[in-house]
Protein backbone atom coordinates (compact mmCIF):
# COMPACT_ATOMS: atom_id res chain seq x y z
CA UNK A 1 0.00 0.00 0.00
CA UNK A 2 1.67 3.47 -1.12
CA UNK A 3 -1.27 5.64 0.58
CA UNK A 4 -2.71 8.57 -1.15
CA UNK A 5 -1.92 12.46 -1.18
CA UNK A 6 -4.56 14.15 -0.35
CA UNK A 7 -5.97 17.38 -2.35
CA UNK A 8 -9.02 19.22 -2.07
CA UNK A 9 -7.11 22.24 -1.13
CA UNK A 10 -6.12 20.74 1.83
CA UNK A 11 -2.89 22.70 3.77
CA UNK A 12 0.61 21.80 4.44
CA UNK A 13 3.79 23.92 5.24
CA UNK A 14 7.60 23.63 4.58
CA UNK A 15 9.24 22.11 7.56
CA UNK A 16 12.58 24.71 8.05
CA UNK A 17 11.24 26.98 11.15
CA UNK A 18 12.31 29.90 12.89
CA UNK A 19 11.46 28.76 16.15
CA UNK A 20 13.12 28.21 19.24
CA UNK A 21 10.49 27.01 21.15
CA UNK A 22 10.21 23.13 19.90
CA UNK A 23 6.73 23.19 21.41
CA UNK A 24 5.01 26.34 20.00
CA UNK A 25 6.76 24.82 16.94
CA UNK A 26 4.85 21.66 16.90
CA UNK A 27 1.78 23.35 17.90
CA UNK A 28 2.23 25.42 14.54
CA UNK A 29 2.59 22.30 12.51
CA UNK A 30 -0.29 20.88 13.85
CA UNK A 31 -2.19 23.45 13.04
CA UNK A 32 -2.40 22.48 8.82
CA UNK A 33 -4.65 19.80 7.69
CA UNK A 34 -1.35 18.25 6.51
CA UNK A 35 1.02 18.20 9.57
CA UNK A 36 5.25 17.69 9.32
CA UNK A 37 7.59 17.55 12.09
CA UNK A 38 9.35 20.72 11.65
CA UNK A 39 12.72 21.37 11.67
CA UNK A 40 14.62 24.00 13.86
CA UNK A 41 17.86 25.50 12.64
CA UNK A 42 18.15 28.27 15.20
CA UNK A 43 17.65 25.80 18.28
CA UNK A 44 21.03 23.78 17.39
CA UNK A 45 22.99 23.33 13.82
CA UNK A 46 22.01 20.10 14.12
CA UNK A 47 18.45 20.82 12.47
CA UNK A 48 20.10 22.89 9.85
CA UNK A 49 18.78 20.83 6.51
CA UNK A 50 22.20 19.94 5.52
CA UNK A 51 23.55 18.99 8.27
CA UNK A 52 20.29 16.68 9.57
CA UNK A 53 20.69 15.23 6.35
CA UNK A 54 24.13 14.35 6.73
CA UNK A 55 23.48 12.35 9.89
CA UNK A 56 26.18 9.00 9.72
CA UNK A 57 27.20 9.94 5.86
CA UNK A 58 30.40 8.97 5.98
CA UNK A 59 33.12 11.56 5.86
CA UNK A 60 31.19 14.48 7.04
CA UNK A 61 32.95 17.29 9.28
CA UNK A 62 30.45 19.29 11.09
CA UNK A 63 31.72 22.17 13.60
CA UNK A 64 29.06 22.95 16.20
CA UNK A 65 30.85 25.77 17.61
CA UNK A 66 31.79 27.62 13.80
CA UNK A 67 28.06 26.11 12.34
CA UNK A 68 30.19 24.27 9.57
CA UNK A 69 29.55 21.31 7.73
CA UNK A 70 32.39 20.00 5.22
CA UNK A 71 33.16 16.10 3.53
CA UNK A 72 36.85 14.62 3.78
CA UNK A 73 37.74 12.39 1.33
CA UNK A 74 40.78 10.27 4.26
CA UNK A 75 37.61 10.14 6.42
CA UNK A 76 34.88 8.87 3.75
CA UNK A 77 37.48 6.21 3.28
CA UNK A 78 37.84 5.27 6.79
CA UNK A 79 34.12 5.20 7.30
CA UNK A 80 32.62 3.81 4.13
CA UNK A 81 33.01 0.31 5.38
CA UNK A 82 31.73 0.31 8.08
CA UNK A 83 28.71 2.37 6.67
CA UNK A 84 27.94 -0.30 4.29
CA UNK A 85 27.48 -2.55 6.81
CA UNK A 86 24.87 -1.00 8.66
CA UNK A 87 22.88 0.00 5.44
CA UNK A 88 20.17 -3.14 6.43
CA UNK A 89 19.57 -1.48 9.77
CA UNK A 90 16.78 0.90 9.65
CA UNK A 91 18.01 2.77 13.69
CA UNK A 92 21.40 3.55 11.21
CA UNK A 93 19.16 5.58 8.55
CA UNK A 94 16.53 6.97 10.90
CA UNK A 95 16.61 10.57 12.51
CA UNK A 96 18.31 10.78 15.26
CA UNK A 97 17.23 12.54 19.20
CA UNK A 98 20.47 14.60 18.67
CA UNK A 99 19.61 15.51 14.94
CA UNK A 100 16.20 16.45 15.83
CA UNK A 101 14.28 17.79 19.07
CA UNK A 102 10.48 17.08 17.50
CA UNK A 103 11.08 14.16 15.45
CA UNK A 104 10.62 11.77 17.57
CA UNK A 105 7.75 13.62 19.61
CA UNK A 106 5.74 13.84 16.58
CA UNK A 107 5.99 9.85 16.13
CA UNK A 108 4.60 9.61 19.51
CA UNK A 109 1.24 11.53 18.82
CA UNK A 110 -1.96 10.11 17.27
CA UNK A 111 -1.99 10.84 13.83
CA UNK A 112 -4.30 8.82 12.39
CA UNK A 113 -7.68 10.90 11.93
CA UNK A 114 -5.04 13.47 9.40
CA UNK A 115 -5.76 13.15 5.77
CA UNK A 116 -1.94 12.62 5.79
CA UNK A 117 1.41 13.24 7.43
CA UNK A 118 4.75 14.37 6.04
CA UNK A 119 8.45 13.97 6.64
CA UNK A 120 11.23 15.38 4.74
CA UNK A 121 14.74 15.02 4.01
CA UNK A 122 17.37 17.08 1.93
CA UNK A 123 17.41 16.06 -1.61
CA UNK A 124 20.92 14.31 -3.16
CA UNK A 125 21.73 17.40 -5.68
CA UNK A 126 21.11 19.99 -3.10
CA UNK A 127 23.06 18.30 -0.32
CA UNK A 128 25.66 17.46 -3.36
CA UNK A 129 26.11 21.15 -4.27
CA UNK A 130 25.99 22.21 -0.96
CA UNK A 131 28.58 20.22 0.65
CA UNK A 132 32.03 20.76 -0.30
CA UNK A 133 35.69 18.45 0.08
CA UNK A 134 38.38 19.31 1.31
CA UNK A 135 39.50 21.21 -2.37
CA UNK A 136 36.45 23.03 -1.53
CA UNK A 137 35.02 21.11 -4.49
CA UNK A 138 31.04 19.96 -4.58
CA UNK A 139 30.96 16.04 -3.76
CA UNK A 140 28.56 15.57 -6.25
CA UNK A 141 31.02 16.23 -8.61
CA UNK A 142 32.69 13.77 -7.02
CA UNK A 143 32.24 9.75 -9.25
CA UNK A 144 32.80 7.65 -6.11
CA UNK A 145 30.82 10.10 -3.06
CA UNK A 146 27.79 11.04 -5.82
CA UNK A 147 26.25 7.03 -6.15
CA UNK A 148 26.62 6.43 -2.72
CA UNK A 149 24.89 9.40 -1.76
CA UNK A 150 21.79 8.09 -4.15
CA UNK A 151 21.54 5.38 -2.43
CA UNK A 152 21.99 6.87 1.09
CA UNK A 153 19.83 9.33 0.72
CA UNK A 154 17.13 6.82 -0.65
CA UNK A 155 17.55 4.72 2.07
CA UNK A 156 16.87 7.75 4.69
CA UNK A 157 14.16 8.17 2.96
CA UNK A 158 12.41 4.95 3.08
CA UNK A 159 12.96 4.37 6.61
CA UNK A 160 11.75 8.34 7.53
CA UNK A 161 8.52 7.00 5.45
CA UNK A 162 7.88 3.81 7.21
CA UNK A 163 7.68 4.99 10.46
CA UNK A 164 5.47 7.58 9.33
CA UNK A 165 2.88 5.23 8.13
CA UNK A 166 2.81 3.54 10.75
CA UNK A 167 0.81 7.07 12.59
CA UNK A 168 -0.89 7.51 9.20
CA UNK A 169 -1.30 5.23 6.01
CA UNK A 170 -1.32 8.63 3.91
CA UNK A 171 2.33 9.83 4.77
CA UNK A 172 4.38 11.03 2.14
CA UNK A 173 7.90 12.48 2.12
CA UNK A 174 9.22 16.03 0.93
CA UNK A 175 12.75 16.10 -0.83
CA UNK A 176 13.76 19.32 -0.42
CA UNK A 177 15.43 20.32 -3.73
CA UNK A 178 16.73 24.02 -3.82
CA UNK A 179 19.66 23.48 -5.76
CA UNK A 180 17.58 21.98 -8.95
CA UNK A 181 17.47 25.78 -9.75
CA UNK A 182 21.01 25.77 -10.22
CA UNK A 183 21.71 22.95 -13.01
CA UNK A 184 20.38 24.98 -15.75
CA UNK A 185 22.95 27.59 -14.81
CA UNK A 186 26.68 28.01 -16.48
CA UNK A 187 28.22 27.49 -13.28
CA UNK A 188 26.43 24.29 -12.22
CA UNK A 189 29.09 22.28 -13.75
CA UNK A 190 26.71 19.26 -13.61
CA UNK A 191 23.96 19.53 -16.59
CA UNK A 192 20.53 18.28 -16.90
CA UNK A 193 21.21 14.77 -18.70
CA UNK A 194 23.44 13.53 -15.82
CA UNK A 195 20.84 15.03 -13.45
CA UNK A 196 18.20 13.32 -15.50
CA UNK A 197 19.39 10.15 -15.15
CA UNK A 198 20.75 10.30 -11.13
CA UNK A 199 17.51 11.42 -10.49
CA UNK A 200 15.83 8.69 -12.17
CA UNK A 201 18.06 6.45 -10.29
CA UNK A 202 17.59 8.02 -6.98
CA UNK A 203 13.74 8.05 -6.70
CA UNK A 204 13.47 4.43 -8.52
CA UNK A 205 15.00 3.55 -5.22
CA UNK A 206 12.51 5.53 -2.87
CA UNK A 207 9.11 4.61 -1.98
CA UNK A 208 6.11 6.29 -2.41
CA UNK A 209 4.54 8.64 -2.20
CA UNK A 210 7.19 10.85 -2.76
CA UNK A 211 8.00 14.35 -4.18
CA UNK A 212 10.04 17.18 -4.60
CA UNK A 213 9.77 20.73 -3.08
CA UNK A 214 11.39 23.62 -3.95
CA UNK A 215 11.57 27.39 -3.65
CA UNK A 216 13.49 28.19 -6.70
CA UNK A 217 12.66 28.74 -10.14
CA UNK A 218 14.34 25.44 -12.16
CA UNK A 219 13.36 24.32 -15.92
CA UNK A 220 9.66 22.97 -14.59
CA UNK A 221 9.16 20.96 -17.91
CA UNK A 222 12.29 19.25 -16.87
CA UNK A 223 10.57 18.46 -13.09
CA UNK A 224 7.24 18.15 -13.96
CA UNK A 225 8.34 15.29 -16.23
CA UNK A 226 10.15 13.24 -13.28
CA UNK A 227 8.02 10.33 -11.49
CA UNK A 228 6.93 12.05 -8.40
CA UNK A 229 3.53 12.25 -6.65
CA UNK A 230 3.92 15.92 -5.49
CA UNK A 231 5.41 18.97 -6.30
CA UNK A 232 5.64 21.84 -4.06
CA UNK A 233 6.36 25.39 -5.19
CA UNK A 234 6.84 28.81 -4.33
CA UNK A 235 4.18 30.11 -6.77
CA UNK A 236 3.62 33.47 -5.11
CA UNK A 237 7.50 34.46 -6.82
CA UNK A 238 7.51 32.08 -9.41
CA UNK A 239 3.62 31.44 -10.83
CA UNK A 240 3.82 33.77 -13.98
CA UNK A 241 6.53 31.22 -15.11
CA UNK A 242 5.06 28.09 -14.08
CA UNK A 243 2.22 28.75 -15.74
CA UNK A 244 3.29 28.73 -18.69
CA UNK A 245 3.98 25.08 -18.90
CA UNK A 246 0.71 24.33 -19.07
CA UNK A 247 0.90 21.04 -20.81
CA UNK A 248 3.58 19.75 -18.89
CA UNK A 249 0.66 20.62 -15.91
CA UNK A 250 -1.91 18.62 -17.54
CA UNK A 251 0.44 15.37 -17.92
CA UNK A 252 1.62 15.73 -14.14
CA UNK A 253 -2.12 15.97 -13.09
CA UNK A 254 -3.20 13.15 -15.45
CA UNK A 255 -0.09 10.71 -14.01
CA UNK A 256 -2.43 11.76 -10.96
CA UNK A 257 -0.17 13.92 -9.01
CA UNK A 258 -0.42 16.38 -6.52
CA UNK A 259 0.69 20.53 -6.61
CA UNK A 260 1.79 22.34 -3.52
CA UNK A 261 0.64 25.76 -4.56
CA UNK A 262 2.75 27.95 -2.02
CA UNK A 263 1.12 31.40 -2.30
CA UNK A 264 1.40 33.17 1.68
CA UNK A 265 4.74 34.82 1.51
CA UNK A 266 5.88 34.40 5.07
CA UNK A 267 8.96 37.53 4.78
CA UNK A 268 8.02 40.57 6.84
CA UNK A 269 7.81 43.10 4.27
CA UNK A 270 6.32 41.20 1.75
CA UNK A 271 3.35 39.60 3.67
CA UNK A 272 2.85 42.95 5.27
CA UNK A 273 1.05 44.02 1.45
CA UNK A 274 -0.82 40.91 0.95
CA UNK A 275 -4.53 40.33 2.12
CA UNK A 276 -6.73 36.95 2.02
CA UNK A 277 -8.48 38.51 -0.64
CA UNK A 278 -5.36 39.61 -2.93
CA UNK A 279 -3.15 35.98 -2.53
CA UNK A 280 -6.45 34.97 -3.76
CA UNK A 281 -6.72 37.07 -7.00
CA UNK A 282 -3.09 36.33 -7.05
CA UNK A 283 -3.30 32.64 -6.71
CA UNK A 284 -6.69 32.49 -8.85
CA UNK A 285 -4.94 34.74 -12.27
CA UNK A 286 -2.26 31.84 -12.19
CA UNK A 287 -5.16 28.98 -12.17
CA UNK A 288 -7.33 31.09 -14.63
CA UNK A 289 -4.40 31.11 -17.46
CA UNK A 290 -3.54 27.17 -16.86
CA UNK A 291 -7.42 26.72 -17.57
CA UNK A 292 -7.43 29.08 -20.31
CA UNK A 293 -5.21 26.42 -21.77
CA UNK A 294 -7.50 23.89 -20.91
CA UNK A 295 -6.61 21.99 -17.61
CA UNK A 296 -9.60 20.80 -16.28
CA UNK A 297 -10.50 22.85 -13.09
CA UNK A 298 -12.34 20.25 -11.29
CA UNK A 299 -8.92 17.87 -11.94
CA UNK A 300 -6.48 20.64 -10.92
CA UNK A 301 -8.23 21.88 -7.73
CA UNK A 302 -8.90 17.70 -6.64
CA UNK A 303 -4.91 17.48 -6.88
CA UNK A 304 -3.85 20.97 -5.48
CA UNK A 305 -2.88 21.99 -1.98
CA UNK A 306 -2.05 25.02 -0.03
CA UNK A 307 0.88 26.02 1.45
CA UNK A 308 3.14 29.18 2.39
CA UNK A 309 5.23 30.54 -0.04
CA UNK A 310 8.84 29.73 1.56
CA UNK A 311 10.48 28.97 5.15
CA UNK A 312 11.91 32.06 6.64
CA UNK A 313 14.32 32.23 9.36
CA UNK A 314 15.45 36.23 9.42
CA UNK A 315 12.58 38.44 10.25
CA UNK A 316 12.47 41.36 12.50
CA UNK A 317 9.64 39.92 14.19
CA UNK A 318 11.31 36.55 14.53
CA UNK A 319 8.30 33.84 14.11
CA UNK A 320 5.51 36.10 14.63
CA UNK A 321 5.10 36.53 10.90
CA UNK A 322 5.69 32.84 9.72
CA UNK A 323 2.77 31.78 12.35
CA UNK A 324 0.88 34.20 10.61
CA UNK A 325 1.60 32.97 7.14
CA UNK A 326 0.22 29.71 8.74
CA UNK A 327 -3.25 31.15 9.59
CA UNK A 328 -3.67 32.75 6.40
CA UNK A 329 -3.07 30.01 4.37
CA UNK A 330 -6.02 27.86 6.57
CA UNK A 331 -8.43 30.88 6.11
CA UNK A 332 -7.35 31.05 2.23
CA UNK A 333 -7.97 27.47 2.06
CA UNK A 334 -11.60 27.59 3.97
CA UNK A 335 -12.53 30.28 1.23
CA UNK A 336 -11.48 28.75 -1.68
CA UNK A 337 -13.12 25.59 -0.90
CA UNK A 338 -16.17 27.44 0.19
CA UNK A 339 -15.99 28.43 -3.79
CA UNK A 340 -15.23 25.32 -5.36
CA UNK A 341 -17.47 23.41 -3.42
CA UNK A 342 -15.26 21.07 -1.25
Amino acid sequence: MTGTIPGNLFTTAMAVMPHTNVGRALDMALSLDVPFWPQLPLYSYYEDMYVQAAEHFPGMVVDMEKRTLRFSMDKFAEELEETLLRFDDPAFFDVSETYSAVYHRFLKLDLADRPAIRGQLEGPISFGFNVLDQDERPILFDDTVRPFMLDFMARRLNVQLARLKKRNPNAFMFVDEPGLQFLFSAMAGYGDIKARADLDYFFAQVDRPRGIHLCGNPDWDFLLRMDLDVLSLDVYTNGEIFSSYAAAVQKFLDRGGVIVWGMVPTGFEAFAQEEIPSLIRRLEDIWKTLWAKGIDRELMIARSMLSPATCCLINPDKEKTVERAFAAVNRMADTLRNTYKL
